[in-house]
């Protein structure tokens, strides 16, 4: 289990990962490493960085193993989530005063051990649960904040299965294979009221 971030550390993460999309446009320098660093954002864990504009999904891109540091995980995916995400256009300077920013720390996933569909859905938990769903090479996931959109767990899985590009009812297959993790997830606002 990873160590726990400070409000501090938190406040960092998610200035890192605004300050380096905004030094890629020319709009500002990156922010530096304070001396005060806890142990924690020098983990090796996954991590998504998130963009909202005007709370619409402007991109979103992260890691979901442990492969990188959590400092350099949140600069990478930071500029992955606001230049790379295919899904979207790369973000403009004129777009940044209406970008949100959240940065979630992953904790490493574990399989889940599942009888039938039924069973699946009894342990997943809605709201805590970020759910990873394969089978050979295809794989999606879902942030726990997505439950937000989809406390349904049918819906949840069907939405899960579309994204990897199978049939909506895949999650019933025995073949599927799920795996779990947890979030702590924050962003601009969560850091900005509390410091």
């Amino acid at each position: 289990m990873m160590t726990a971030l400070t409000e501090k550390d938190k406040a960092f993460l998610v200035r890192l990962a605004r300050s380096v999309i905004e030094a890629e446009l020319d709009a500002g320098q990156k922010e530096a490493m304070p001396e005060d660093v806890s142990p924690a954002i020098l983990e090796k864990c996954g991590c998504f960085v998130t963009l909202h504009k005007k709370g619409a999904l402007r991109g979103c891109i992260g890691t979901i193993e442990p492969m990188h540091p959590l400092v350099k995980g949140v600069q990478e995916n930071a500029i992955n989530a606001a230049f790379k995400d295919p899904r979207f256009s790369s973000l403009k300077t004129e777009e940044l005063p209406d970008i949100d920013l959240e940065v979630s720390v992953l904790t490493a996933p574990r399989k889940l051990i599942f009888k039938d569909s039924e069973d699946l859905k009894r342990q997943l938990k809605p709201g805590i649960h970020g759910v990873i769903l394969s089978r050979g090479w295809q794989q999606s996931t879902f942030l726990p904040q997505v439950w937000d959109q989809l406390p349904d767990p049918e819906l949840f899985l069907r939405h899960l299965c579309e994204k990897a590009g199978l049939q909506g009812d895949c999650w019933q297959d025995p073949k599927i294979e799920i795996e779990v993790y947890e979030a702590s997830y924050f962003s601009d606002q969560d850091v900005s009221h509390k410091l």
